[in-house]
C-alpha cells in the first residue's frame, strides 16, 4: 500500500499541517518505507506460533511474569457533593462546562 503525494497533502490538510513541498516528499518516503516494513512483517509465516502476553514468555530460562496488581476496590467513598462544591456550575450531579465545539 503505497501513498501518493496527494494522499500526503490530504492527510496534512486533515491534521491541519502546512507542509512545504520538500517536507511532503520526505514524509511520503518515510511513510511508504514504514508500509514496506509492515508488508515484510505480514509475510512471515506464523502458523503454530502461540501468542505471548509478554515478550519474556518466549525465554525458557525465565520464570513466567506475574503482574502485581491490587484488587479493584474503591478506596474512597463517593462524596460527589463535596467534590462539586467548588465547581462553578453543577446540574443533577454533573459538571456544566461551556460549549467549545460548534
Amino acid at each position: 500500500m503505497a501513498l501518493t503525494p496527494q494522499d500526503i497533502a490530504r492527510i496534512a490538510n486533515l491534521a491541519r499541517l502546512e507542509l512545504q513541498p520538500e517536507e511532503g516528499a520526505r514524509m511520503l518516503g518515510q511513510i511508504n518505507a514504514f508500509f514496506d516494513i509492515v508488508s515484510q512483517i505480514s509475510q512471515v509465516n506464523t502458523d503454530g506460533v502461540l501468542p505471548m502476553a509478554h515478550p519474556l514468555d518466549a525465554m525458557p530460562t525465565m520464570p513466567p511474569i506475574h503482574l502485581r496488581l491490587r484488587a479493584d476496590e474503591a478506596s474512597e467513598p463517593n462524596d460527589r457533593q463535596a467534590n462539586q462544591r467548588s465547581a462553578p456550575a453543577v446540574e443533577r450531579g454533573l459538571f456544566l462546562v461551556p460549549k467549545v465545539i460548534e
